[in-house]
């Protein structure tokens, strides 16, 4: 790896938020966050590059790495830290490829058999979720629970795991100990703006 995975992993949500992507970097930055995805899936490409170019600026300030959900051009064009990738997306050795070297790349999966083969890719972390219902996406594929993060993490042996999907406050600790290095959040953080800061440094200073 080329980077330290921390233990909460925020990733950003305009709609969730009503807040820019600067914002909540910078907010969250403010919390103890030293990793960030920006996630929008309802943007134009041109307005979310301009807002990604905002948040890594915020950033590069505080020596915080931005990853970007599923755009790789993106990635390209800003010279951010990174990509997260879906099932779907651009195939992680062309993603490699196109990108800096010592770019990160993080894969999302969501069944044992898609771990298996994540593990044989040239990405820096593995995303496995959703572990429980989550509010923040309504097509999701099927939760997948604790037990199955835990054959998960056997899986892997020592290969970084990212659990996603559902995670309050409550329950980190919990999936934390089946097995997970870092839990990305969005609702947990995100749903009350005011408080994303407090937030952010209450569960760091919980877990670490």
């Amino acid at each position: 790896m080329t980077f330290q995975l921390p233990k909460i992993y925020p990733i950003t949500d305009r709609k969730l938020s009503g807040l820019s992507h600067a914002e909540q970097v910078a907010r969250l930055i403010d919390g103890g966050a030293t990793l960030i995805q920006l996630r929008d899936k309802e943007a134009s490409a041109k307005a979310f590059l301009k807002e990604a170019e905002a948040a890594l600026e915020t950033a590069r300030r505080h020596n915080v790495k931005i990853i970007i959900n599923d755009r790789v051009d993106v990635v390209m064009a800003l010279r951010a830290d990174g990509v997260h990738l879906g099932q779907t997306d651009l195939p992680v050795d062309v993603a490699r490829r196109l990108l800096k070297p010592n770019s990160i790349i993080g894969l999302s999966t969501h069944n044992l058999s898609q771990v298996c083969v994540a593990r044989t890719l040239a990405v820096d972390y593995i995303a496995f979720g959703p572990i429980l219902e989550t509010p923040s996406k309504i097509d999701h594929e099927p939760v997948i629970g604790l037990g199955q993060l835990a054959q998960a993490r056997r899986i892997l042996g020592e290969f970084p795991l990212v659990a996603i999907g559902g995670i309050n406050a409550d329950k980190v600790h919990e999936v934390l100990m089946a097995g997970a290095d870092s839990i990305a959040l969005i609702s947990a953080l995100l749903s009350q703006p005011p408080k994303i800061a407090e937030n952010m440094r209450k569960l760091l200073e919980r877990e670490l």
